[in-house]
This record gives C-alpha cells, sequence and structure tokens, in this order.
C-alpha cells in the first residue's frame, strides 16, 4: 500500500494493457549507446495536466480550446474515446484541442475504455457535477501499486452524493438540488482525489475546503482553467483549497503547461551521455526538487530565456541519495530516471521510494545491462559501475521504459528494448527527440 502519500491515476504511471493485449505500432527500440548529445529538444505539453483539463470540460456545455496538448500520446487518445463515447464534440490538430460536451449523451464511463488509461476516474466529479449522476469502471490493479478510489468516494459522499459499487462500477447520484459544499480532509495527500472534489466543488452549492490538498503544478493549472471558466477559487499550490461553487462555467482558451517529467528526463539523458542539449518551452520552477539533487550529482541547468540549457559539469556523476515524496518532494515519475543516472555514477546513491510499494521493476533490467542494485525493502542501493554493457531488457511501464532507454544512450553495445510501446503513453516522439540530437536510436 502507499506509506507517505497516495499520488492515485495521475502523476504515477504504470502499464495500462498488459501483453496480452499489447496494441500495434511501437514494440521495440534498439539503441547503440556512447554517443554525447548535442541540440535542440523541445517540451511537450504536460500529459498529467491535459488529461485532467479534457475532463473539465464535462463542466461547461459551451467549447474549450487547448494550446499545447500532447495530442498524439496514447492516454491521449483513451481520453479522447472516452469523452467521445459520451458525446463530447472533439477536434484536433497539431498541439491545438478542442472539447464541446454541450451534449451529453450517457454518463456511464465503460470499462472497456477505462481500462486503457487509469485517469479516465477523473470524470466521476465532473459528470456528478453537472449532471447529478455518473457510473464509472473501476479501473482496477495495476502493476507498480494499489490505486484506491476511497478518497475521491468518500470526498463526493461528504458532499451529499450517493454512491454504491456493483459489478465493478462507481454508481454515484448528486442529492435533489446538486451536490453540497463540504470540509474535506484527505487522509493522504492524493493527487487524484484532489483533482476530482476540485472540479466537482466548482459547481457544488456553498463553499467546499480541501485540507490536506495536493500541490502538484498540474493541480495548479487545472484549477488556473477552471478560473478562467469562472469558478471561484484560491489557495491553489497550497495544502489547503478553498471553492465557492457557481451555478455554471463558461468556455475558455487554455495552454497546457510543459511537462516537467519529460524536461526531467531529457535532463538526465543529457547528463549521463556528457553532451550539451537545449530544452525548448521548460519550466524550471516546476523542476526545484529534481535540480537539487542533479546539481548535487553534476548536473548544471541553467535558465537561457524560456529555455534550459543542460551540460554536465564533471567527468563522471556523483552518487546522491532521493526519497520520493508528494509535490515539492522528489517526484516519483523521476525514481527510475535517476536510478539509471546512478548506474554510473562514481559511488553510491540510495533511491527510497515512499510512494508505490512495487516501483522497482526496472532493477532487475538495469542489472542485466551490468548495473549493481540491491533491493532493501522500499529502499535500493545504486553502487556505480565503470560502464554498463548492451542487453536486451523489457520494459514493465511507462518510467521503466525510459530509464532502459537512458541506460542504452550509455551502454556500449547495442540496447534493445522489448514493450517499449509503454513509452507511447507519455513520451511523444521520443525516438525522434533523441535522433536529432545525436542518439544511435531506432524503433524495430
Amino acid at each position: 500500500m502507499p506509506t507517505e502519500a497516495e499520488n492515485t491515476w495521475d502523476n504515477a504511471e504504470s502499464p495500462s494493457q498488459s501483453s496480452s493485449t499489447k496494441p500495434s505500432g511501437l514494440d521495440k527500440i534498439k539503441i547503440i549507446g556512447g554517443n554525447p548529445l548535442y541540440g535542440t529538444i523541445p517540451i511537450s505539453g504536460a500529459k498529467n495536466c491535459a488529461l485532467k483539463l479534457m475532463c473539465a470540460s464535462l463542466l461547461t456545455g459551451e467549447t474549450m480550446y487547448f494550446e499545447n496538448s500532447p495530442n498524439s500520446l496514447r492516454d491521449m487518445n483513451s481520453q479522447r474515446e472516452l469523452l467521445r463515447y459520451l458525446g463530447c464534440k472533439i477536434e484536433h490538430e497539431g498541439a491545438a484541442l478542442t472539447i464541446n460536451a454541450d451534449n451529453i449523451e450517457t454518463y456511464t464511463a465503460p470499462y472497456d475504455i477505462v481500462r486503457k488509461m487509469r485517469g479516465s476516474i477523473l470524470v466521476l466529479g465532473p459528470l456528478l457535477a453537472r449532471f447529478g449522476e455518473a457510473k464509472v469502471s473501476l479501473p482496477g490493479g495495476c502493476a507498480i501499486g494499489t490505486r484506491p478510489v476511497d478518497m475521491h468516494i468518500n470526498g463526493l459522499e461528504e458532499m451529499g452524493a450517493t454512491i454504491t459499487l456493483d459489478e465493478g462500477y462507481i454508481n454515484a447520484k448528486a442529492p435533489a438540488g446538486g451536490l453540497q459544499g463540504a470540509k474535506i480532509l484527505f487522509p493522504k495527500v492524493s493527487v487524484g482525489a484532489t483533482e476530482n472534489l476540485l472540479m466537482a466543488a466548482t459547481l457544488a452549492n456553498g463553499t467546499s475546503t480541501l485540507a490536506n490538498a495536493a500541490r502538484e503544478p498540474e493541480i495548479v493549472d487545472l484549477g488556473q482553467c477552471l478560473i478562467k471558466m469562472g469558478a471561484k477559487i484560491t489557495g491553489l499550490g497550497t495544502d489547503t483549497i478553498r471553492v465557492e461553487g457557481v451555478k455554471a462555467l463558461n468556455g475558455t482558451q487554455h495552454s497546457v503547461i510543459p511537462d516537467r517529467i519529460e524536461t526531467g528526463t531529457y535532463i538526465i539523458a543529457a547528463g549521463m551521455t556528457g553532451g550539451t542539449v537545449t530544452l525548448k518551452n521548460a519550466r524550471i520552477d516546476t523542476l526545484s526538487s529534481v535540480l537539487g539533487h542533479l546539481s548535487q550529482a553534476g548536473i548544471e541547468v541553467t535558465q537561457n530565456n524560456g529555455d534550459l540549457v543542460v551540460s554536465r559539469e564533471i567527468e563522471r556523476l556523483r552518487g546522491v541519495d532521493i526519497m520520493t515524496e508528494p509535490y515539492p518532494g522528489f517526484p516519483t515519475d523521476m525514481q527510475a530516471q535517476f536510478m539509471a543516472m546512478l548506474t554510473g555514477a562514481d559511488g553510491a546513491g540510495m533511491v527510497t521510494e515512499t510512494i508505490f510499494e512495487n516501483r522497482f521493476m526496472h532493477v532487475p533490467e538495469l542489472n542485466r545491462m551490468g548495473a549493481d542494485i540491491t533491493v532493501q525493502g522500499n529502499s535500493a542501493i545504486v553502487r556505480g559501475v565503470n560502464g554498463l554493457k548492451g542487453a536486451e531488457v523489457m520494459a514493465t511501464d511507462l518510467r521503466a521504459s525510459v530509464s532502459l532507454v537512458l541506460a542504452g544512450l550509455v551502454a556500449k553495445g547495442e540496447t534493445t528494448v522489448n514493450r517499449i510501446y509503454h513509452l507511447e503513453r507519455g513520451y511523444e516522439d521520443i525516438v525522434g527527440k533523441l535522433g536529432r540530437v545525436g542518439a544511435n536510436v531506432r524503433k524495430a
């Protein structure tokens, strides 16, 4: 079970499908390591923000216009499929996304769609708040740890909803007159529950207080979009958010914030390979906890207008310790990438995972490449080695996938990463982006 925090449904990424239901398309990546990276990588909009903004579109019958949306990602495809099933009209081209939820045809989010992308649970609050009822499939468990929906359900019940669980579905109905404002204290920090109840509270009667709320930049961005839609929200970015409900929300235009996890991943790629990379459209203010540890390791990140310039300060990176925590602590979604970096560091580093109990599945694969990693409970000791060797490895989830790609960039010889389709969930054109800055990487 999650210990100090429970980042449900969003920032903690997991496999969306088992190997028996493997999607067609990207299957494996082959990498020949040893090339330093030089050039420019554009950072896409944050998936973990865009998916929630799409759910917020259900709160209004007016059109929502989104810019900087990572539309090519597999999770975005799944969310569009769900919203279209509900009755939304959706158009997208490039990084532009338009959603209109004026003619919703059903309040049911079916299992066949929800199982593909667990963030779909976040249609529950908006549907219930606007239409007074919702039926949403339980997404089920996942490979990196349990993700209970208790806090989502309990919070909505405190707002007056009647909720039953039947045949794998959450059946929710609001009281006559709509949801009621409530004081909700989360027993644990939960990104998903905070987002679901934040959206629901915008159309509730009276004032709602969300205490021990999550503080992630994606939540702040969601709240700012809701404010543009006419919501009355204060306390974004703190652990206490107050929402004064309104009768209706309007459509608006909003630009998705840059993806801080993608940014951190490419910072590590540049540092591991020893090159110099410029990351365009990156936000340094969302990466404070990550940048501090990377600086200790020997990676220099400087801001140049709206871009970040990354280089390695020393010949060999240093081993440092990290512990994953809710924001503003070190994000669990950067843990696997950081571990890949530590495999070649001078000295040892300890990685402690406090968010999910089963998020070290990349360890055996990294060890196949010659890494020296020992797992003890929820901590892993990573002793730096003089070099990794290319090998055939298996990806298990989104961030584990990219950690193996990072290891392959510096390994001697060829690395083949299988089941790499997980990457399509969270990294737009990773092969193209890495290839354009000098990596020897290709789809296979």
